[in-house]
C-alpha cells in the first residue's frame, strides 16, 4: 500500500475555494477543479514506495503508471489484467465547479473502438482541436456529492422544455417550441437540438441574449439558465441546456451517467469515477470543437427521469453505489471512534480517498484530500473517525 500524490486540474470552470477548503489549505486565487488520482497517462498519481537493495533500505517517488508496467498481476491482479489489460481501468477524481463544465456526451464501447479507428485511419493527429477519440475506450461516470451539487442530466420531455421556452416570452425561441410540440419525441429532441447548433452565430447569439435576460427576470425554475448563460454569454449551449433536466444533489447522492446521456455540471463539490478514457462530445458552453454529425449519431434522444442513487448499506460498514460499470465501484465507509475496523482487503486494485475527519488505512494516517493504492489482494484495514471512499474493479 502506498500513499498518493495527486495532480490537480486549474480548468477555468473550477472553484478557487472547494479543494483548498478539503485540504486545509490556503486558496492560491487559481481556480482548482480536479484532483486526479489514478493512472491516466494525462496525469498519473505519483506513489512513495519503499525499495531495498543489499546495501540500502530507503523511499522513492515512482509513477502509478511505471509501478503497473513494471508489474501489472502484482499491482492489478490476474482478473483485472484479463479483463482490462495492464491498466487501471477507473480514474478517481475530486471535482470542484465553480461555474458549467460544457454540455457534454460520452460514447459506448462500440462507437468509441469505431471513432477511434475511424480517425487512426484518416490520420488526425490524437493532440489536434478537432479530434474526437483519443481513445478507443467508453466512459461510463458517477459523480456523488460531497458539498450540495447542482448539474444537468438527459433530456426532459419535449412538452416541458417546450412551456420552459415559451414561458420566457422571447419570439425567435418559438419555431423550437413549435418542434417540440409537433413530432413524437426522439424526432421532436433531435430536431431542435440540430437546429441550436446549426443555427447562424449571430443571430443565435441575440437569442441566447434575450431568453437569459428574460431567465433572469422570471427566475425560480428559469435562475439556473440565466446563471448558466451569465458565463457563457450568447453560447448555443444555454438552449441545449434548457432541453436538460436540472438536478440538485444533496451530500452522499450521486448520479450515474451512462454512455449517450447528455449532461453538465454545474456548481458544487463531489467525488467522481469513471472509466479510464478521454472521449468527450460537446454540445455547447464551450469555445473547443463539437463535432455535431458524431454528436447527432451519439446522443440518446429521449427523455429519462434522472436516477438519484442512495448507497446501499451492507452489515460490513461498507456503502456501495450500485452502477452498471464494468470498470470500477465506488462505495464509502463511516469511521466512528472504538469501532470495529472496517475490512477493505479485496481481489482487486483499489484506491482509497478520506474527505473528511481523521483515519487510518492500515499504517498510513490519512487526513480529508489525502489518498492510498492498495494492490490488489494486499490485506488493508481502515479505523478512526471519518469518512472513506473507494474506488476498486466491479466484480
Amino acid at each position: 500500500m502506498d500513499r498518493l500524490s495527486n495532480t490537480v486540474r486549474p480548468y477555468a470552470w473550477g472553484s478557487t475555494t472547494a479543494i483548498p477548503a478539503l485540504l486545509g489549505i490556503a486558496p492560491t486565487g487559481e481556480p482548482q477543479a480536479e484532483m486526479w488520482m489514478g493512472a491516466h497517462p494525462g496525469a498519473p498519481s505519483r506513489l512513495t514506495r519503499t525499495t531495498a537493495t543489499t546495501a540500502t533500505t530507503g523511499e522513492t517517488e515512482i509513477l502509478l503508471t511505471e509501478a503497473i508496467e513494471t508489474d501489472p498481476e502484482g499491482e492489478l491482479g490476474a482478473d483485472t489484467v484479463a479483463r482490462f489489460g495492464p491498466r487501471l481501468p477507473f480514474l478517481l477524481k475530486l471535482l470542484a465547479a465553480g461555474a458549467p463544465l460544457s454540455v457534454q456526451v460520452h460514447p459506448n464501447l462500440e462507437q468509441a473502438r469505431e471513432g477511434y479507428a475511424d480517425e487512426e485511419a484518416r490520420g488526425v493527429p490524437i493532440d489536434a482541436p478537432h479530434r474526437t477519440y483519443k481513445d478507443a475506450n467508453h466512459k461510463p461516470e458517477l459523480i456523488c456529492a460531497l458539498t450540495p451539487f447542482a448539474g444537468l442530466c438527459g433530456f426532459r420531455p419535449p412538452a416541458e422544455a417546450a412551456e420552459a421556452m415559451e414561458a420566457l416570452g422571447v419570439d425567435s425561441l418559438k419555431p423550437y417550441v413549435d418542434l417540440l410540440r409537433a413530432h413524437p419525441e426522439e424526432a421532436a429532441l433531435r430536431e431542435v437540438l440540430t437546429a441550436i447548433l446549426g443555427a447562424e452565430p449571430a443571430e443565435m447569439a441575440a437569442t441566447v441574449t434575450e431568453a437569459a435576460a428574460a431567465a433572469e427576470r422570471i427566475g425560480g425554475a428559469h435562475a439556473p439558465y440565466a446563471r448558466i448563460a451569465h458565463h457563457f454569454p450568447g453560447d448555443p449551449g444555454v438552449l441545449a441546456a434548457m432541453l436538460l433536466n436540472y438536478v440538485r444533489l444533496q451530500p452522499g447522492e450521486a448520479l450515474f451517467l451512462d454512455a449517450g446521456v447528455p449532461h453538465a455540471y454545474l456548481d458544487g463539490l463531489g467525488v467522481e469515477i469513471m472509466a479510464n478514457s478521454d472521449n468527450v462530445l460537446r454540445c455547447g458552453l464551450t469555445p473547443k470543437h463539437i463535432d455535431v454529425p458524431e454528436l447527432l449519431r451519439i446522443v440518446r434522444f429521449e427523455a429519462i427521469e434522472p436516477g438519484v442513487l442512495r448507497p446501499e448499506a451492507a452489515p460490513s460498514g461498507e456503502e456501495l453505489y450500485e452502477t452498471p460499470a464494468d470498470e470500477f465501484a465506488l462505495s464509502r465507509y463511516t469511521l466512528a471512534t472504538g469501532a470495529a475496523p472496517a475490512e477493505l482487503t479485496a481481489p482487486t486494485p483499489q484506491i482509497v480517498l478520506c474527505t473528511a475527519g481523521s483515519v487510518t488505512v492500515g499504517e498510513l494516517a490519512l487526513a480529508p484530500g489525502e489518498s492510498v493504492f492498495v494492490p490488489a489482494g494486499e490485506p488493508v484495514s481502515a479505523a478512526g473517525e471519518g469518512t472513506l471512499f473507494r474506488a476498486t474493479v466491479a466484480a
